[in-house]
């Protein structure tokens, strides 16, 4: 298996990639085909529906990107970790935190997702 941290790195990278090829490449590399990401406001299943979630979400918020807000941990087939969306210098307007279960490929199979602080109205 890759290095887990490179995983979530690229993982991360997939919902700040605009170009519609490049995220949909990347979707598929990174995803097993039957992937299904879930979180308090969707539930997204197969790379299509991942591609078409991280395409609503960049809509809904144009011009923010994510980043890790910490380190990632993880052991066996599974890792935690935080996330933020921000514009760049200022604070982040959403917060989260993601479980991601790793294929014995190293492929990401599954991603439950938190939401620890999102903007009043969401």
């Amino acid at each position: 298996m890759q290095n887990i941290d490179e995983l979530i790195a690229r993982y991360i990278a997939t919902w700040n990639e605009t170009d519609r090829a490049a995220r949909r490449a990347a979707i598929e590399e990174l995803w097993s085909p039957d992937g299904v990401y879930t979180d308090p406001m969707a539930v997204a299943a197969g790379t299509d529906a991942i591609d078409a979630t991280i395409a609503a979400v960049q809509e809904q918020f144009p011009g923010f990107t994510f980043s890790l807000a910490g380190p990632v941990d993880a052991h066996h087939d599974i890792a935690r970790f935080t996330w933020e969306l921000a514009q760049d210098g200022a604070e982040a307007l959403v917060v989260g935190f993601d479980v991601a279960v790793i294929t014995a490929e190293g492929r990401i199979d599954r991603v439950h997702g938190f939401l620890d602080k999102i903007p009043t109205g969401a």
